[in-house]
């Protein structure tokens, strides 16, 4: 094992050093990318490190106990902890794309162990990188020309949130218009092309150690989705053709969506200057409530949202988490008789869509009519279509639905709501336990398109719970039985 590790260690650093001169000879900032290539090796370091202790601590700690025995499940499970604290540290020391690789495990409930998911959920989004203001000036320099000071008449330094790529600050134009700054951490750009390939020797190092364990597609999911989440004038037109369904194909609900404006003028690749959204967080039931929005509605429409945008547009917001998406009274909407007023929903953070071509939208929109109607031999046959195959068909379903496929497959009305209790889970999470390698099979063959619409329904069910009092996903399936019929 050791010298398995020795070798990805080897690999990794020739592939490297290849690559560190590679950019030192093309930058622009040769000092800079200089300095870069000589923390890399040192991530690299890290990485072999964490991925042989933890490969390490799997092997010993289940050495000779009995597989499903009581000691076998309690050596697991305090293994996975570990393992996942282990991995936790290796992706805040590196930051950047490690992070994001952190959130992304995070959001995938029920298919990787839940101990990986707590972990992950419970820091990644709390613990981000901050870059310091001179490196923020430094950005605007290389890229406006300027520092913040010049082109703003008012910039505050202290950013209002930092996220894995990039921080955002409050700032007012010369005209007086408030607006949001989302700027990109330094040197990011340089180093997220090292970092996917020391990801994936570690990725590659786990499944050569434990077969099952296949996640080789989420570095390739990384690879093409990074550099257009690290372009910010991607994002912006991201968000325009966003805005742009809605109104074409979408109308009878445009004005309930939209999107911070873009001040192209002040944005370039690594800066998006946007109008600034004073609005509720969407899992901030209290604001809400205050501005007269029920959390029942917001709950609908978000749902609604993503059904016309699933089924209908074929070009969906893949990262919908509740730091994407706020709430505010529809512009339009006056008080009623009780006290309320219709939503507005604000998406945030294009970054990441996939498009859906009419063959997969139409065989995908097919096998959630069959889930809600637990017709079997349409469900098999959607499924096959899509790429599971006849042999994990039933587990692709149950991944979609997160319930077991006796209860997919019940007839009755509620067959598909998740109450939320804490059976419910346990459930979920023996059921993910049981069949971790299959999932993992199944993972592998699953086009991945598909498998971000599994991460988006996982970020949209969760924002689900946070609005209302039990989780009815029936909500999300009526909207998209809708969908489905509208096609």
């Amino acid at each position: 094992m050791w010298r398995a590790g020795a070798k990805a260690k080897l690999a990794a650093l020739t592939l490297l050093g290849g690559a560190g001169a590679a950019a030192i000879a093309t930058s622009d900032d040769p000092s800079s990318t200089f300095k870069i290539c000589t923390i890399v090796p040192l991530r690299l370091i890290r990485d072999s490190v964490t991925a042989a202790t933890m490969a390490f601590d799997y092997q010993y700690s289940l050495w000779g106990l009995k597989e499903g025995s009581i000691e076998w499940l309690r050596a697991k499970h305090e293994v996975h902890n570990r393992c996942a604290y282990r991995l936790q540290e290796l992706c805040f020391r590196n930051g950047g794309i490690y992070i994001k690789l952190g959130q992304h495990i995070g959001q995938l409930e029920y298919v990787v162990p839940r101990e990986y998911v707590q972990t992950m959920r419970a820091s990644m989004l709390k613990r981000c990188p901050v870059s310091s203001y001179d490196q923020v000036r430094s950005v605007f320099v290389k890229e406006l020309g300027e520092p913040p000071e010049k082109i703003f008449a008012e910039f505050d330094p202290v950013p209002l949130a930092s996220a894995s790529l990039a921080q955002v600050h409050a700032a007012k134009t010369h005209d007086g218009e408030k607006v949001a700054v989302k700027v990109q951490h330094t040197h990011l750009t340089d180093t997220a092309i090292a970092d996917i390939a020391t990801v994936g020797l570690v990725v590659n190092f786990l499944h050569w150690f434990f077969p099952a364990f296949d996640y080789r597609w989420l570095v390739d999911e990384i690879r093409e989705s990074a550099p257009k989440e690290l372009d910010f004038l991607f994002e912006a037109r991201n968000s325009e053709k966003c805005l742009d369904n809605f109104r074409r194909l979408s109308p009878h609900m445009a004005d309930s969506i939209y999107a911070p404006k873009v001040y192209w003028n002040l944005s370039t690749s690594r800066l998006l200057t946007m109008e600034f959204m004073d609005a509720a967080e969407i899992t901030d039931v209290s604001a809400m409530q205050k501005l007269g929005i029920q959390p029942i509605d917001v709950s609908k429409l978000v749902s609604q949202a993503f059904a016309e945008m699933t089924f209908k547009h074929g070009f969906v917001h893949c990262d919908p988490h509740a730091a994407n998406m706020m709430v505010r009274p529809l512009p339009s909407s006056k008080w009623n008789c009780f006290g309320k007023r219709k939503p507005q929903l604000i998406l945030l953070d294009h970054g990441l869509y996939k498009e859906l071509d009419f063959e997969t939208k139409t065989n995908y929109a097919a096998l959630w009519k069959a889930l809600i109607f637990a017709d079997v031999n349409a469900i098999k046959e959607n499924s096959v279509k899509l790429g599971a195959g006849e042999d994990l068909y039933a587990l692709f379903a149950g991944v979609l639905t997160m319930r077991p496929w006796s209860r997919v497959i019940d007839p009755s009305v509620d067959h598909l709501v998740l109450e939320g209790k804490d059976s419910d889970r346990s459930e979920l999470q023996m059921y993910a336990s049981q069949y971790f390698s299959q999932i993992s099979e199944l993972l592998r063959r699953l086009p991945r398109v598909i498998l971000l619409m599994l991460k988006t329904n996982d970020c949209i069910r969760a924002v689900t719970h946070a609005l209302i009092a039990y989780p009815k996903d029936s909500i999300s399936l009526v909207c998209n039985v809708k969908a489905v019929i509208q096609l």
